[in-house]
C-alpha cells in the first residue's frame, strides 16, 4: 500500500515504540494526538496536524503553545532521532501556516525528551495581536514605575525617575500619583524578544514604530491607586474591557489601602490575576516574608480561591502561562525596579499571554467609546473598543444614544491602532477614529458606534441578577447608586427586586432605571453598582425597550427652568425693568419717555 493510500483513524491506538526502531513507520496505527504524531507523518496524517496546529492559532488569535512528545495518554518522552524528527516536521508546518516557533523549554526524562514551543503568526503589516493588562494595586506600590521600566528598557534610581515618562498632567509629576487612565504599550516580536527602543535623546517611544515591529503588543492601563480616585479605576476596569489585572504589592508596605478593594474589583468583573511584588531590593527579609505569608492567606481565602504560585524560575513562567487563563492559578512575581530582579521573568510571563476574550467578527460591528479627543486639523476623535464584528475606512456607523436616546448616522473617516494608521479594526481591538461634522461636546463616555444592521436602541430600565459585596446597613426599592457596566456611569435607582431588603453577601434580581438618559446595553454584560463603601456586582438579564422614560437627573437645562419657575413664582415681589435699574438710569428713562 502507499503511503498516499492509507486512511488517517483520528481514534487509533498509538504506534508501540519499539516498531519506530526497528524501522515500521506504523501510520495505520497513529493519531494526531500521539506522541510519534510528528516524527514521519504520511500526506494525510501531515494535513491533519496542520489543520489541528492552524486552529489552536486561531484559537489563541495568532498564537499557540505546542508541546511535542507528550500524548493524551500522559505518556512522555521521545528518543534523540524521533525528538529531532518531530522538531523539523513542527518547523515545515509553521512555515507552511506563516508562523515562527520559538523553544520555550526543554525536558529530560531518562533518556527520553520533550519539549514546548511558541508558535506565533510572522508580522503581518498593519495586524497585530493585542493583549490588554490592567495596573491595579494601592498607591505608592510601584505601578507606574514597572511600567516606565518594562516599556523604556532602563532601570529605576531608586526616585522614581522610571515613572515620569508616562504621567499625563502636571500635578502627576509633582505628586507622584496617577490620577487618570494611562496608556503604555510593549511590543513583541513572532521570536517573542521585545521591540521597544526609547529615543536616544528625548527617551519617548515611537508607538507607530513599535507596532509595525511587533506581532504582539500587551497594553498596559495604568489606574490610580489612591482612594480619591476609585472612579477612575472603576472605569477603566470596567470600559477600557482588560483581559487580565496585574496586582501590585509593596513587600515594604504591605496589603494596604485600596489593594484588597481593586483585587476585589478585578474577582467580581471575572478578570484573572497575577500580582507582582515590588521593591524586594530595599525590604528586610521578615518584612517581605510576611507580606508574602499574608498576601497568600488572601489568595487562598473563600473569596478569593485561588492558587498562588511563586515564580522563580523559567519553568515556573510557562506552567504558569498556559494554565492562567482556565485554571486557578494566580503567580506571584517578587521584582526589583532598582536592581531588575526577576524582570526578565515577568517579561517572559507578558510575552507568553494570550487573548482571553471571546470576540466574533461575523456579526454587525459593535464599538464601545471610552474617551474623546479634539485634535487641531483632524476633528474630533474618538477611542475605544471594537466589542464584535469588522469596522472599515468610510463605514457609515450609527452614533448614539445622545441625551434624547436617539442614532445619528457618522462616516468614518480614519482609523488608528497605538498610533498607526490602519484600513480595518477587527472585534477584540482598540481603535481611535475620526468622525466627520460631529463636535466633541456631542459625544460622552458610554455612547457606541453600532452598525445598522445591528438596530440599535437605548434602554432606559432592564433588569439584572445582584450580589451585595459590602453594605453597612440595608438596600431597599428607590435606593440610588452610581451603575459602571462598559464605558458608561450613570446613576440609577432600584424601581423594584424580588426581595423586601439587600444586605450583605445577599442576591436578587433588581429592575433598575437610568436617572438621566436613556442608554446602550447588552444582556449578558457585567455591571457594577456601587456607592461610597457600598459595592454590589451583577449581570444584565433583561431590557425593557417599551419603557419610555424622561431625565430626573439636575441638568443644566433642568436647573435653568427651575430658577426661571421660581423667579416667576415669587409675583409680587418682581420689579419692572425700570426699577431695577440705578437711580440715574431710571430718570434718564422717565424724561424720555415725556418727550
Amino acid at each position: 500500500m502507499n503511503e498516499e493510500e492509507v486512511d488517517v483513524n483520528l481514534f487509533a491506538p498509538d504506534g508501540d515504540e519499539d516498531d519506530f526502531e526497528n524501522g515500521d513507520s506504523g501510520h495505520d496505527q497513529i493519531n494526531i494526538n500521539s506522541k510519534f504524531a510528528l516524527v514521519s507523518p504520511n500526506a494525510s496524517e501531515y494535513t491533519c496536524l496542520v489543520k489541528k496546529v492552524q486552529d489552536l492559532i486561531e484559537e489563541g488569535q495568532g498564537e499557540t503553545i505546542y508541546e511535542i512528545g507528550v500524548d493524551e495518554k500522559g505518556e512522555s518522552g521521545l528518543n534523540d532521532e524521533d525528538f529531532k524528527a518531530s522538531i523539523a516536521t513542527l518547523q515545515s508546518i509553521a512555515e507552511q501556516l506563516n508562523c515562527q516557533i520559538n523553544m520555550l523549554r526543554e525536558k529530560d526524562i531518562e533518556t527520553r525528551k520533550t519539549a514546548e514551543f511558541l508558535i506565533r503568526g510572522n508580522l503581518v503589516e498593519e495586524d497585530f495581536s493585542e493583549v490588554r493588562v490592567a495596573v491595579v494595586g494601592n498607591v505608592d506600590a510601584g505601578k507606574s514605575t514597572l511600567l516606565g521600566v518594562l516599556t523604556h528598557g532602563s532601570l529605576d534610581d531608586g526616585r522614581g525617575t522610571a515613572r515620569l515618562k508616562l504621567f499625563r498632567h502636571k500635578h502627576e509629576a509633582e505628586t507622584g500619583r496617577t490620577s487618570s487612565v494611562g496608556n503604555d504599550i510593549l511590543g513583541f516580536d513572532s521570536k517573542g524578544d521585545i521591540v521597544n527602543k526609547p529615543d536616544k535623546h528625548s527617551g519617548a517611544l515611537d508607538w507607530t514604530q513599535i507596532c509595525k515591529e511587533s506581532s504582539k503588543v500587551v497594553t498596559f492601563i495604568d489606574l490610580a491607586g489612591h482612594e480619591k480616585y476609585l472612579k477612575t479605576t472603576v472605569f477603566g476596569m470596567t470600559g477600557h474591557a482588560p483581559d487580565f489585572a496585574m496586582l501590585m504589592v509593596g513587600s515594604n508596605a504591605g496589603i494596604v489601602g485600596m489593594t484588597k478593594e481593586h483585587l476585589g474589583l478585578a474577582l467580581a468583573l471575572n478578570v484573572p490575576v497575577f500580582v507582582a511584588v515590588t521593591k524586594i531590593d530595599m525590604c528586610p527579609p521578615n518584612v517581605l516574608q510576611e507580606t508574602m505569608k499574608l498576601l497568600c492567606r488572601i489568595l487562598k481565602s473563600p473569596g478569593c480561591r485561588k492558587i498562588p504560585v511563586i515564580v522563580s524560575n523559567k519553568d515556573d513562567v510557562i506552567v504558569s502561562a498556559t494554565n492562567f487563563s482556565s485554571e486557578r492559578i494566580c503567580p506571584i512575581f517578587q521584582i526589583s525596579n532598582v536592581t531588575g530582579e526577576n524582570l526578565d521573568l515577568l517579561k517572559g510571563f507578558l510575552n507568553l499571554l494570550s487573548v482571553r476574550g471571546q470576540y466574533v467578527s461575523s456579526k454587525p460591528p459593535l464599538f464601545q467609546i471610552d474617551d474623546t479627543y479634539s485634535v487641531s486639523g483632524v476633528g474630533t476623535v474618538v477611542s475605544g473598543t471594537t466589542m464584535q464584528g469588522v469596522i472599515r475606512l468610510n463605514d457609515i456607523l450609527l452614533l448614539g444614544p445622545d441625551s434624547t436616546g436617539a442614532f445619528q448616522p457618522v462616516p468614518i473617516k480614519s482609523i488608528h491602532r497605538k498610533r498607526l494608521p490602519v484600513k480595518e479594526v477587527r472585534a477584540g481591538q482598540t481603535a481611535s477614529f475620526s468622525m466627520k461634522k460631529i463636535k466633541r461636546q456631542d459625544i460622552r463616555k458610554g455612547m457606541v458606534l453600532a452598525g445598522q444592521d445591528l438596530e440599535p436602541r437605548a434602554t432606559w430600565e432592564f433588569d439584572a441578577d445582584v450580589l451585595v459585596l459590602h453594605h453597612p446597613t440595608t438596600i431597599s426599592a428607590k435606593y440610588q447608586a452610581m451603575v459602571h457596566c462598559g464605558s458608561l456611569r450613570q446613576t440609577a435607582t432600584i424601581v423594584r427586586m424580588d426581595k423586601e431588603h439587600l444586605r450583605t453577601g445577599d442576591k436578587a434580581s433588581c429592575r433598575f432605571r437610568f436617572m438621566k438618559s436613556a442608554e446602550y446595553i447588552t444582556i449578558g454584560t457585567k455591571m457594577i453598582f456601587r456607592e461610597g463603601r457600598t459595592k454590589a456586582v451583577g449581570t444584565i438579564t433583561k431590557l425593557h425597550e417599551e419603557v419610555a422614560g424622561r431625565s430626573t437627573h439636575n441638568t443644566r437645562q433642568n436647573k435653568q427652568f427651575k430658577a426661571l419657575m421660581h423667579q416667576r413664582g415669587k409675583g409680587g415681589n418682581r420689579k419692572t425693568p425700570a426699577q431695577n435699574k440705578p437711580p440715574q438710569a431710571a430718570a434718564a428713562a422717565a424724561t424720555a419717555s415725556a418727550k
